[in-house]
């Protein structure tokens, strides 16, 4: 019964949300007030209904609820807990309802939160969502139901994807669509922006938060399946330019430049046109990877395999969507006005390089990820682009990128002074060097260039460090002002500085990762040793060992370094009982200067086993990196004072209209 109390909340919600589109989008038009109210309660009465459909998918995967068709395919009564709720969203059906309830969620958050809001734009904006809910909702419904049963009820599910039972994985996916879903919220006040005729801004101020929450939750979401990917799949890498992964970059690269371009927008009322292009074109990347995942046209250890006409229905979607939008642009952007003038030596032209190639790189990343299906679709060929691109023309934007930006909080607004900003730079800039000099020194092997992109990254780190300094004037000032204006500095002006002191610890971990990565492989027979990177592995045999759902070969390796012992490490594989599938579990032993992975393969004639160990020096500083920004996010969206100037601003009704109008 309660499935199909799930089943019927889902056809509710979207009932509700064909009268959220329709009743406060008239409203606004007629400048009804009632009819505009309505927005708000229909948003969350959404929001709680799709709520009640996945906890109720939720409780018949909890529970084995076998006569679920989504569950039987999806589920096994043996699984721990945490993986029969993380069956929910490891497959297409459960996965879309998970997406709708995200994009609910949002709505319903500006429903309740967003009373700082006029009230027309308010409407338009729910409706927007509205719309966005509701085609997705009818797309599950006549597609892709979760809710159908089984006649007659198995007496057992045919289990999960085995390298989907990880804790990484049972969080990553909700945190990535809450990310590539919530900049629906960017893509919706656009529209409405560019419907209602009030573009200035106080529109940026209203965008940024949420644009803020989906950038942190995605960086969140791809830092936890880098992670994943790491330590599960066996290999030993961190990133693959898998067709996936890039679809969920694509997004952060442009919601990058959207939050750099509104602040922008809100400090100077620049590059409104851009900015609100940027918002629509972020979106827009985050449904082609939704079509990309679920069309069936990538094989790919994250895409859902699932038949072409589903895709099929998605592509219609985007079509609607995001050709709706772009028409809607064209038509409106040239009655825009431009907005507030600068010189290019300044911080609005600082920021304008930084979406130059923030977006250059976005779309480096969309042709390399479109071109092979695009050229198999016109020719039949096959191909595969992977690294070597990437390397060739992504990198190369970054380089630019990270030499750049240290410059940009140190120039003033709409004029800026460069050589007295790269004077206050001297000291950052010889400290990098310094740093690429001692690690060449040591670093006796190449590649040549790794010690450079080392001290590109402290670069960026000592520029994040010196904009702190300059603003609390440190060592210009007796250290008690200096200490009272860090206290007082905004938390946005932290975040700035932890957002692009991250990106410079991410680079250094790349860099040293990618360089001087080390690697042994052996047959080892139980008392067989290897060395590697100066540690001396010692393999003490096998056993036997069972999991919940899994049988399990462990290998015993200790771990010695300058004489003494350092560890025990584990590695195993292990076969799962439904499906029956094999999997690889690596052991990792952290150090300060990089991790130890090691990794058990195949038995050999003669009762060896082959082990595969590699050294990755400073890899952790790739993770470490990530959350130092997504922790600038947090900072920044904590700012209270940019909410209320935001509830200002609406109230004192400044926002102009369009030139046309």
């Amino acid at each position: 019964m309660i499935i199909e109390l799930g089943h019927f909340a889902l056809i509710l919600a979207t009932l509700v949300g064909f009268i959220q589109m329709i009743l406060p989008s008239y409203g606004a038009h007629m400048s009804e007030r009632r009819l505009m109210a309505v927005a708000s309660p229909t948003a969350i009465a959404q929001f709680c209904l799709i709520a009640v459909a996945f906890g109720s998918l939720t409780t018949a995967y909890v529970t084995s609820d076998f006569s679920v068709e989504n569950v039987w395919a999806n589920s096994h009564s043996a699984k721990p807990l945490i993986y029969k709720i993380a069956g929910v969203w490891g497959n297409h059906e459960g996965s879309m309802l998970l997406w709708v309830l995200i994009l609910a969620l949002f709505g319903a958050a500006v429903g309740v939160f967003g009373k700082n809001l006029p009230a027309s734009f308010q409407a338009r904006v729910l409706a927007v969502q509205a719309a966005l809910g509701t085609s997705f909702m009818l797309f599950i419904l006549f597609s892709s139901n979760p809710f159908l049963r089984l006649a007659p009820a198995a007496a057992e599910g045919q289990g999960l994807n085995p390298i989907l039972q990880d804790p990484a994985l049972a969080f990553h996916p909700p945190f990535l669509y809450t990310g590539y879903v919530g900049f629906s919220m960017a893509f919706s006040f656009a529209i409405a922006a560019l419907w209602e005729g009030r573009i200035d801004a106080a529109w940026a101020r209203w965008v940024r938060p949420w644009t803020l929450l989906a950038w942190i939750a995605l960086t969140i979401g791809i830092a936890m399946g880098s992670w994943w990917a790491y330590y599960t799949l066996g290999w030993g890498g961190w990133w693959f330019w898998d067709p996936v992964e890039n679809a969920s970059f694509m997004p952060w690269l442009a919601g990058t430049a959207l939050l750099h371009s509104a602040v922008v927008m809100e400090k100077r009322e620049a590059l409104k046109i851009w900015t609100v292009l940027l918002a629509i074109l972020t979106f827009s990347l985050s449904l082609i990877g939704t079509f990309l995942v679920r069309s069936g046209i990538l094989t790919s250890v994250h895409a859902f395999a699932v038949d072409p006409r589903r895709g099929s229905i998605i592509l219609g979607i985007l079509a609607v969507f995001i050709g709706g939008a772009l028409a809607l642009f064209a038509w409106r952007a040239p009655q825009l006005k431009a907005g507030g003038l600068f010189q290019p030596i300044s911080r609005e032209g600082a920021l304008i390089v930084n979406n130059v190639l923030l977006t250059t790189a976005a779309a480096t990343v969309l042709i390399g990820t479109l071109y092979p299906l695009g050229l198999e679709a016109v020719t039949g060929s096959k191909i595969s682009v992977g690294a070597p691109y990437f390397d060739r023309t992504f990198v190369p934007l970054m380089i630019p990128l990270l030499l750049a930006l240290p410059f940009g909080g140190l120039l003033a607004w709409k004029r800026g002074d460069l050589p007295a900003a790269a004077q206050r730079l001297i000291a950052a800039f010889f400290a990098a060097i310094i740093m690429g000099a001692i690690v060449a020194a040591f670093v006796r092997r190449g590649p040549w260039l790794a010690p450079a992109a080392i001290a590109l990254g402290v670069w960026v780190i000592l520029g994040a460090v010196t904009d702190w300094g300059v603003r609390c004037k440190l060592f210009a000032v007796p250290i008690a002002e200096s200490w009272r204006r860090a206290i007082n500095l905004p938390r946005s002006a932290y975040a700035m500085v932890c957002a692009h002191a991250g990106v410079g610890v991410m680079v250094v971990g790349i860099a040293a990762t990618s360089a001087w990565r080390s690697e042994a492989v052996q047959v080892l027979a139980p008392g067989g040793d290897l060395s590697i990177a100066g540690y001396r592995l010692t393999f003490n045999g096998v056993y036997p060992q069972r999991g919940p759902n899994y049988q399990e070969t462990v290998g015993q390796i200790v771990v010695e370094a300058s004489g003494r012992s350092n560890a025990n490490l584990a590695p195993s594989k292990r076969i799962y009982d439904m499906p029956r599938q094999a999997t690889t579990q690596a052991a990792i032993l952290n150090a300060p200067s990089g991790d130890l992975y090691v990794v058990l393969g195949d038995m050999v004639d003669g009762g060896g086993f082959v082990v595969r160990a590699y050294f990755h020096p400073l890899v952790r500083l790739i993770w470490l990196g990530a959350l130092i920004m997504a922790f600038g996010g947090l900072l920044s969206i904590s700012d209270r004072r940019l909410r209320l100037a935001a509830g200002r601003r609406s109230q004192a009704s400044i926002a102009a209209p369009l030139a046309a109008e």
